[in-house]
């Protein structure tokens, strides 16, 4: 019994050892690993970041080269100084992919901007051929500018950049304008131009303008995808309005049930709102009263969310400042004092902000606090299209914005001027900056605030607040934003 107990047990401990040596080496070989592969791990990383891959192919493949070779070394256990060797080589190798692809993001930065659109665009799936013939002359670019040959990197660069906007031009017809065009002929068939025509013709307008904006401005296509997927939009809502009118026609409804049904969401919304809908005057009025209802409401609920995020932090802030005062026994009188004084400067900010707040109507501008800073949209200032001139007609407004930024009498000012989507990147961004820069010189030249205080910035379409696929959102986001930055310490 004593021999089979022991026989037992040896089996076991050798079953352990057999199944743990190969753990136990496995381990040991990780951390070996990860010691020696430290540097090229690291440049690699880096390399990748800096978009090397595409960018700089040549010096990136002889790093991961060098790299896989070390790696199978290391399996083999074959002599450590070789596997050092490749593991150095491709450290060096990773760190030249990394410095050309900085040089490439600025020597080939239009043919980078061009691709990007072109991938936006799905080109891959939806211009395969194209897309495949402009990537093979941007590697062919990335690698003549490796190489030292910049003439020849933006000879191939040019080339590349056509391919790829034909690439693009080709995704946005075939993602956008194909299924618009099927839409329309389901429609035709369907007897939608008879029963819902101006929606019909809407669709096919459309789909019009869309295919020539791709074809007369193949290098802005913001306003012909904007087109066409109205277009596609359209030519659905005439074949859900054909339904509607169809079975109205075969239940033989009256035009007064019409409207009466129509009537009864706008009601019930109302109801929602806690507003009683009377439409003896019809739904104008209290469309627009239930706009105003929503548009407020959207407001107060930002500013809420800023004001919460704002509080929590100061809370915090002072929180911490209270702790500190209660571990000290020596000075704590004299730094509750400035405590006291801090919190009734923030005290003042907001009656300060509530001045600003309350000087503009609705239709004037809109005021929000973004920490310290006092955010004042003006809503009520337009622009000719494609100008920068500022009519007389806004001196009053622009007389207000002067009495808001003396409430903070030392404050900086910084004017954003912003676009909608439509029109080419840099004319947006050149028209943007110079309707700053506008109001920035009429508050100087006419309204004397002292130019030291005023900078003006443009950032064209970069910063969208609403969506630039409706005409509301891109009125929304053609705007100036003027930012008081008030100069706390020294008020």
């Amino acid at each position: 019994m004593l021999g089979k107990r022991l026989f037992h047990a040896l089996a076991c401990a050798l079953l352990v050892l057999l199944v743990s040596a190969p753990a136990a080496r496995v381990e040991a070989q990780q951390d070996l690993r990860a010691t020696l592969f430290v540097d090229a791990d690291r440049a690699r990383e880096t390399a990748r970041a800096a978009n090397a891959e595409l960018l700089a192919p040549d010096a990136f493949a002889r790093g991961n080269q060098s790299y896989t070779t070390a790696e199978g070394d290391l399996e083999r256990g074959r002599n450590m100084e070789r596997i050092r060797a490749n593991l150095a080589a491709a450290s060096t190798a990773f760190k030249e992919a990394a410095q050309a692809a900085e040089i490439a993001n600025v020597t080939l930065a239009s043919l980078i901007k061009t691709r990007d659109d072109a991938n936006k665009a799905n080109a891959a799936t939806f211009a395969a051929q194209p897309w495949t013939e402009a990537g093979a002359g941007f590697t062919a670019a990335a690698r003549r500018l490796e190489s030292g040959d910049i003439r020849g990197a933006r000879s191939r660069a040019d080339e590349a950049e056509k391919l790829f906007r034909d690439a693009e031009l080709t995704a946005i017809k075939a993602q956008y304008l194909s299924q618009t065009r099927a839409l329309l002929a389901e429609a035709e068939q369907m007897r939608v131009p008879r029963l819902a025509p101006t929606t019909f013709a809407k669709a096919q307008s459309l789909l019009a303008q869309a295919e020539m904006e791709l074809s007369n401005n193949r290098y802005d296509t913001d306003l012909p995808r904007s087109l066409a997927q109205q277009a596609n939009y359209e030519a659905r809502h005439a074949i859900s309005l054909a339904k509607v009118i169809g079975a109205m026609r075969d239940q033989n409804r009256s035009l007064e049930d019409v409207i009466l049904s129509y009537e009864e969401p706008l009601v019930q919304i109302g109801a929602a709102a806690d507003k009683v809908t009377q439409l003896d005057n019809g739904i104008e009025p209290v469309t627009k009263d239930l706009v105003l209802y929503i548009e407020s409401l959207r407001e107060r609920a930002a500013q809420s969310d800023l004001d919460l995020t704002d509080s929590r932090m100061r809370i915090a802030d002072l929180e911490e400042e209270i702790r500190g005062l209660d571990e000290r026994l020596g000075g704590v009188s004299q730094e509750r004092v400035a405590l006291v004084q801090k919190l009734e400067a923030e005290a003042r900010l907001r009656e300060q902000f509530a001045t600003i707040e309350t000087s503009f109507q609705r239709d004037e501008a809109r005021v929000s606090r973004e920490g310290n800073r006092v955010v004042v949209r003006l809503v009520g200032i337009t622009f000719p299209s494609g100008q920068a001139d500022i009519n007389p007609k806004f001196r009053p407004l622009l007389e207000k914005l002067r009495a808001a930024v003396d409430v903070f009498p030392r404050s900086q000012i910084v004017i954003e001027g912003h676009t909608d989507a439509y029109g080419s990147d840099e004319a947006n961004l050149a028209l943007s900056r110079k309707r700053a820069e506008a109001i920035g010189a009429y508050l100087t030249s006419t309204l004397g605030v002292p130019a030291f205080r005023i900078s003006a910035v443009g950032y064209g379409e970069t910063q969208p607040i609403a969506n630039n696929d409706t005409a509301q959102g891109r009125e929304r986001n053609r705007r100036i934003d003027v930012i008081i930055e008030p100069q706390l310490e020294s008020q």
